[in-house]
């Protein structure tokens, strides 16, 4: 038996060889990209990746996964290296080459932004830490910041994505689902609740809570030991708050931030009545045109792929083989389909680097639908 260090030698020597041929097969492969372009044919050739699949995992014996997977990487790799090869035109390259023309290299600190609430809510302190001179203009619903902002009436408006404890805001996702926005930045907040009530309320005068449906959520361990008490939801915590305060009510409380109980003259009742202190809640600044500013570094996708086996590992390995990491991966049922699905992902990326926008290009020709949200740093 050789020893290790002899076994090593031997490895190195046919990893020269292995970088050798990846190479040579990789020029090939912008050869291919040539005869494609030239002849107008797809990047994709399906019906050639099986049978060559087939040959090499056959001869592979009992390393026949192993080589499946090495193939299917150098296939991945090889369309990624035509894809930045052939200039075929796609939405994508379109917008991100417009997006970049408008951004610049500060993101801006000041413009008319919607925000859904009342003055202390969470939306209005993201919003001061996205746009710190911003002119915020307070609307009731998520619609109604999505429709201030395609109608023109602010240049900005911010939006709940998703919670550490309690999950996505579905309603968010749908409304980029059906409403052209773009995403141009993006804030991560920790997120403190607390129960909040007229002075000199105690515990157990309380027989009704207001609050939002994440905040409710995301004390829901709290409130399932409460007795006789309702729980009723509203538009949003800070709005919760001001209805007690404005409410006289000696029996009803808020769950709400800190901040609201000096805002509207309320105080604590109890401040340890979250889930969990690791809770915090993203929020997403979007506009109607799309706008990339320097130092974006994130990039989120609606992607809609063909209802089969392996449909969504074709779309994840082509993030692998870029080596690109995936920070979010979001099913969402198409409305009036059976078993239809929708994916939302966020990944770590730059469209600056010259191969995530061809692999961007490739997943906008090979999926069933694909829309750019935007890329976006986070602050």
């Amino acid at each position: 038996m050789m020893d290790l260090n002899e076994i090593r030698v031997r490895i190195d020597a046919v990893d020269d060889q292995l970088l050798k041929l990846f190479l040579e097969r990789m020029s090939l492969a912008e050869e291919v990209a040539a005869y494609k372009q030239a002849n107008n044919l797809p990047i994709l050739n399906k019906e050639r990746e099986r049978a060559v699949l087939a040959k090499v995992t056959e001869a592979a014996g009992d390393k026949e996964r192993y080589a499946y997977h090495l193939y299917s990487t150098l296939f991945e790799l090889a369309r990624s290296r035509q894809a930045e090869l052939i200039s075929s035109p796609t939405r994508v390259a379109a917008q991100v080459k417009t997006a970049r023309a408008a951004g610049s290299a500060i993101f801006p600190q000041t413009g008319l932004v919607a925000c859904q609430g009342v003055e202390g809510a969470n939306s209005q302190v993201a919003c001061d830490r996205i746009l710190p001179r911003g002119n915020i203009v307070y609307v009731k619903t998520f619609d109604a910041v999505v429709s201030a902002v395609e109608s023109g009436l602010c240049k900005f408006g911010i939006l709940p994505i998703e919670n550490s404890a309690n999950g996505s805001v579905r309603a968010v996702y749908e409304l980029l689902q059906n409403h052209r926005l773009s995403i141009v930045r993006s804030a991560r907040l920790c997120i403190r609740h607390e129960l909040l009530a007229l002075p000199g309320v105690k515990m157990s005068d309380i027989t009704e809570i207001y609050s939002h449906q994440q905040a409710i959520g995301q004390c829901s361990k709290f409130l399932n030991k409460l007795n006789g008490v309702r729980v009723i939801p509203c538009d949003n915590t800070a709005m919760a708050a001001k209805m007690v305060a404005e409410s006289g009510s000696r029996h009803s409380a808020a769950i709400s931030s800190h901040p609201c109980s000096a805002l509207y003259g309320l105080e604590t009742v109890n401040a340890d009545i979250q889930d969990s202190d690791n809770n915090y809640t993203r929020f997403i600044c979007v506009s109607k045109e799309p706008v990339i500013y320097e130092g974006s570094n994130r990039i989120s996708l609606i992607l809609a792929c063909d209802n089969k086996p392996g449909a969504l590992y074709d779309i994840l390995s082509k993030l692998a083989a870029l080596g690109i990491n995936m920070t979010k991966l979001e099913s969402c049922p198409v409305t009036g389909r059976n078993f239809e699905f929708i994916f939302f992902l966020e990944l770590e990326a730059s469209v600056a680097d010259p191969s995530v926008l061809a692999m961007l290009e490739e997943l906008e020709r090979s999926c069933a639908s694909f829309n750019f949200l935007g890329s976006y740093a986070e602050v």
